[in-house]
């Protein structure tokens, strides 16, 4: 029970050449520690070459520290740093399909999508796509809303995407070090 209250989200900011196969080898370091990986976002990064992987993963301060660092042993691996949710700037989008008629039936459901600063992005006779744009718990708490009304067919939400409070990458720095040193 102990362990339980110590676990937190920690979002890790992985950066590694563009190379097939770094994907495998970082989560391989998440099963060999029985950390499940909430979400996983992988991209360019602003510095070209470089891919960023943006990776959600529920654990402990120690747990996270060791993951980083055999992630950061990895040959095509750059720099791996983890942060907590108030060090980073974060976002992820939502995707809700409803039944249109339930829609068109119930202004409440339209009411719900507005206070909720989502958008109505398709409408067709059979079905409504809303998307929404921000914060985990403001998507999961629309979706909650919305099921409320049992007028939810599907719904999904992105992997989370995140840049630190900081003026660069933080890879930047490292990157800079490295070709002076060459």
């Amino acid at each position: 029970m102990e362990d339980n209250k110590k676990k937190k989200l920690y979002t890790l900011l992985v950066y590694s050449e563009n190379v097939a196969g770094i994907l495998n080898q970082v989560t391989a370091v998440f099963t060999r520690r029985q950390v499940n990986i909430e979400s996983l976002n992988v991209s360019a990064s602003s510095i070209p070459g470089v891919h960023k992987y943006t990776i959600t993963a529920w654990s402990d301060e120690d747990q996270i520290i060791k993951i980083a660092r055999q992630i950061e042993k990895k040959i095509d691996v750059i720099k791996a740093n983890y942060f907590t949710d108030d060090q980073l700037f974060i976002r992820e989008s939502g995707l809700y399909k409803l039944a249109t008629p339930m829609v068109l039936e119930n202004s409440e459901i339209s009411r719900t999508i507005r206070r909720f600063d989502a958008q109505i992005i398709e409408v067709n006779p059979t079905y409504t796509i809303v998307m929404k744009h921000g914060v985990t718990e403001d998507i999961i708490s629309l979706f909650r809303a919305l099921d409320t009304f049992g007028c939810v067919l599907q719904y999904t939400r992105s992997g989370r995407i995140a840049v630190t409070r900081g003026m660069q990458e933080q890879v930047s720095e490292f990157l800079e070090q490295r070709e002076q040193e060459q």
